[in-house]
């Protein structure tokens, strides 16, 4: 808002500003009128807005409390945006009112973007996002007395790079550091279950391009550019130059990080898979699942796979998977 005032103030005091526009030339076409924006979601105002978990801007949350006497499971929650753009608010579009209704209390956090990371010589860039994502759990579960909440029940939920992140979070090893001086620091980022839409679970050219041959997707995350001079794409530099990053890749893609001790996971796609053929969408394409969804099965870790026509799939939706693991109830 104080933005949005200080550039009103710019243009009331800008000089000429009364002043008569010049006549148009005879035949000239009226000029169309700018595109309205997009509306940010909205939805009730948190019980907590705005929460710092850390030193930076970015770094906030809103929390809003279920309405429960005994200790509320969670539904953590990661706005998508490739980590380069997106709000939290986005979360009413997301179950928002359903989880509450079911008596399970909502975060919905803000986290420092991959230009900013790249911009401040983070190497790889996407750690930013990524560790503050970890640090936000870690925050939240050191005020499960004070705000009421089971930290033994909390669920990762987001779309697309949000996606992405909370998958990281379900098989990531436990971040916590039990030596720490920093009492949030002590506490786990593990996680009871993980569901997901269009999530990338894999951030490895060379698997995206098997899967999906025409992928674009995930260069910025380890902070490579296009090089127009030889005119190759991002996506073409990224996977020239994955060799030099497979310490980067074993860390940071989900897919490699899988083991036989994680939590459940639920993957939603708005459309079927195709392995290895083009896809309209291969930045969200469900290849992405079957291509996870393999390897979950090799490893013996619960998943579910759900898209247009997709058959043995227990729960319908994400809110329905979240849901019946976090409070026992409708199908397990």
């Amino acid at each position: 808002m104080k933005h949005h005032l200080t550039a009103l103030l710019l243009i009331l005091s800008s000089p000429g500003l009364y002043a008569q526009a010049p006549a148009a030339a005879p035949g000239t076409p009226a000029p169309k009128p700018a595109p309205a924006a997009k509306p940010a979601p909205q939805g009730p105002v948190p019980t907590l807005g705005g929460v710092s978990y850390g030193n930076d801007p970015r770094q906030i949350l809103d929390f809003w409390k279920a309405d429960t006497k005994e200790p509320a499971p969670v539904l953590f929650f990661i706005h998508g945006g490739g980590w380069n753009n997106g709000d939290k608010n986005s979360v009413f579009n997301n179950g928002h009112a359903a989880y509450l209704k079911a008596g399970i209390s909502v975060v919905s956090i803000h986290y420092r973007f991959v230009p900013a990371a790249k911009a401040a010589g983070i190497k790889p860039p996407v750690s930013w996002p990524l560790h503050d994502a970890a640090r936000a759990l870690q925050f939240l579960r050191s005020k499960a007395g004070e705000w009421n909440l089971d930290k033994t029940r909390i669920a990762a939920s987001g779309g697309s790079a949000g996606a992405c992140s909370s998958l990281w979070l379900a098989f990531h090893p436990d971040l916590a550091d039990p030596s720490s001086s920093d009492p949030v620091a002590r506490e786990s980022t593990r996680l009871t279950c993980a569901a997901v839409m269009g999530a990338q679970t894999s951030l490895d050219p060379k698997q995206m391009k098997e899967w999906m041959p025409n992928s674009t997707y995930g260069g910025h995350a380890f902070g490579f550019a296009p090089n127009p001079a030889e005119k190759k794409t991002q996506f073409q530099v990224f996977l020239e130059g994955r060799e030099t990053i497979l310490p980067w890749i074993k860390e940071y893609s989900p897919y490699e990080l899988v083991s036989s001790d994680d939590p459940p996971v639920y993957l939603f796609y708005a459309a079927p898979p195709a392995m290895g053929q083009e896809q309209k969408d291969p930045t969200h394409s469900a290849n992405f699942g079957v291509g996870l969804q393999e390897k979950l099965k090799a490893t013996g870790v619960a998943s579910e796979l759900q898209y247009p026509g997709a058959t043995g799939v227990t729960h319908r939706t994400v809110q329905d998977f979240v849901i019946a693991k976090l409070t026992g109830k409708g199908q397990p």
